[in-house]
Order: structure tokens, then sequence, then C-alpha cells
């Protein structure tokens, strides 16, 4: 199912959806300018690799520590093919416009790096020794998802649906659509646990990323004042 547009308007501006999307596909053009050597060295220097992670954590050193914990937000810029970060971007702008709204630019912003970086290390817990480059803007966005399902649950998502070589178009309230999204990735992160650290399950998805997104954020976005009285109200 493909999410196409929801029915809730917003009264300001996402200016802050625009510039995220604006910059994670400035930084992917960046990366297809890369011969092949060069793009394995930008992922391993600038995505989250758990096991240099875990020995930065371990060997308590500053100076190592420092750059690893700045990939907590640098990966979130980084993609991994078209479709990896078309995918992100058409979700973060459904459902990101309706939280920059209601939170604000400067606390959206904040909101959802700290997602993406506590995503991160959600994913890092259960892959310490995993020697893979962890990236892209799912974990933030997953943090998006869920502010949205608790500030919006009756929302209607207009959702793409295939059926054989055909497609057709359902209105889904939010609550199931992002309720059905996190069962999906609650599941296949259990699934991940039989998983070898050395191997990414199901072709690299950092499913635990997107579970531990989701989760965060529903528990931080009435801290960004998600809740708060309209600020638009008479």
């Amino acid at each position: 199912m493909v999410p196409l547009t929801d029915n809730n308007p917003t009264q300001t501006t996402p200016y802050v959806v625009y510039l995220l999307i604006l910059a994670n596909v400035l930084v992917f053009l960046y990366q297809l300018s890369l011969p092949v050597t060069e793009l394995e060295q930008f992922f391993f220097r600038y995505a989250v690799v758990p096991k240099d992670l875990t020995v930065a954590f371990n060997s308590g050193d500053t100076s190592l520590l420092l750059p690893e914990l700045m990939t907590l937000f640098t990966s979130q810029f980084l993609h991994g093919g078209i479709l990896h970060i078309a995918g992100n971007m058409l979700f973060l702008a459904i459902f990101g416009n309706n939280i920059e709204d209601k939170m604000g630019h400067f606390r959206f912003l904040l909101f959802y790096l700290i997602c993406g970086a506590l995503a991160a290390l959600s994913h890092w817990f259960f892959s310490m020794d995993s020697t893979i480059p962890s990236l892209g803007a799912s974990g933030a966005i997953a943090g998006v998802l869920g502010a949205y399902i608790l500030r919006f649950p009756k929302a209607k998502i207009t959702t793409l649906v295939p059926l054989g070589f055909f497609f057709f178009t359902v209105r889904i309230p939010a609550i199931f659509f992002l309720g059905f999204w996190f069962f999906q990735q609650a599941l296949f992160s259990v699934a991940s646990l039989n998983v070898p650290t050395n191997v990414n399950a199901e072709g690299g998805v950092a499913y635990w990323a997107h579970a531990g997104g989701f989760v965060f954020g529903m528990l931080l976005a009435p801290l960004f004042g998600l809740f708060s009285r309209d600020r638009y109200a008479s």
C-alpha cells in the first residue's frame, strides 16, 4: 500500500519539511556522482556502523566517540537507492507537514532529528556487532508517523492498493494505515532477532529503527507541543 495524500489541511507552510526533502535530495545527487569505491567509503564514514559505535562507547575516548555519535544524525540524510529516498520523501511530505504545523518549525526540526538518532540507537541496540552501515531518513520519519497517529488518528489517507495488474485507491483512517505499518515493522523486527548480526534481514532494512522511531515519536511528540492549544484559535 502506498499513501498518496491525506485530507488534513494545514495552516502554515511546512518550510522545514521542504528543507529536509531538499537536503536529502541534494545529498543523494552527490552520492550518485561518486564512484563505487568512494561511495562505500562515504557510507562507512557518515552512516551508522553499529560495531564502530560499540567500540567507541566501550573506549571512553571522546575523540573517537563524538564522530560516531555524529553519524546518528548524518546517516539520516543518506539513502541506498532511488526507491529508498522516494518512499521516505513521500511519507515525509504527506505526514510531516501536519506535525510541523502543530509543533512549529524549530520544535519539529528538533523532534525529527532526535527521533532519527533514537531510531538509529534502537537498531544499534539489537545489532551491536554488525559491520553493515545503517542509513536513511526512515527512523526519523517513523517518529513523525508515531506523532501523526496520536494527533490525527481519524484523518483519511488516500492509499494506492495493488490488486494483481490493477491498482485502485481507497481512503483509510490513519489509525489503521499507520497501525498496520507499525505492526509490520514490529513483526519484522522480532523476526530479525534470529538473523546473524553480520547479515541484515530482508535486504538490509533496519526494522528496529522503524519500530523504535515510531515508539519514540509517540512518546516524545507531546513534549514537543503536539497537543498544545491551537496557535491560530481565536
